[in-house]
């Protein structure tokens, strides 16, 4: 069986280069090249080890299914959470997207509800408004945003999201390094 493909696939699934994965497992960035291009074959042990350090078992990398994505998710994939005391709903679209690159939620506030504050960070936020308006208070300024509008922001100051319409408001959030 060849393996080296697979491996290469989960090592940039991963985002880490040949040298980051020989770091890891104590193997050099010549030895891993040689392993993804079959052209020599691990010890068990140092298999495992790659294994270990992708987070994946032997199980899963030789099952079948190991390199297919999901790619369509249903609504019962979906996680809901419920904030009574500031009023809004979070619906995580994507199991697991906190450890993905970009964590997709839908977010529907009851009438004066607010999101929390968040502190500065390095994530890239896009936000579009289904239904009602919302207000960005980002750092000092507030920014607002009505149904068919969209907001895109680096979140580099203290944030927050709040209801700006008299009703309901529901938006989609799409937040890079995940803090939602």
């Amino acid at each position: 069986m060849e393996i080296g493909e697979k491996l290469r696939n989960l090592r940039v699934q991963k985002n880490l280069t040949q040298e980051e994965l020989g770091e890891r497992t104590d193997l050099t960035k010549g030895y891993i090249s040689q392993l993804e291009r079959d052209l020599s074959s691990p010890s068990m042990e140092t298999f495992f080890n790659i294994l270990e350090v992708l987070g994946i078992t032997p199980e899963q990398f030789f099952s079948e299914r190991t390199l297919e994505q999901k790619i369509v998710y249903k609504d019962q994939d979906s996680t809901l959470y419920y904030d009574e005391e500031n009023g809004y709903e979070l619906k995580w679209l994507i199991p697991e997207s906190n450890e993905k690159e970009m964590e997709p939620i839908v977010l529907t506030f009851d009438k004066d509800g607010q999101y929390k504050t968040f502190e500065p960070s390095l994530s890239e936020t896009f936000i579009y408004v289904i239904d009602g308006s919302v207000s960005l208070i980002l750092g000092e300024t507030t920014y607002s945003a009505k149904k068919g509008e969209a907001m895109y922001y680096r979140a580099t100051e203290p944030h927050q999201l709040i209801n700006h319409s008299k009703g309901k408001s529901r938006v989609v959030i799409v937040a890079t390094e995940s803090y939602l």
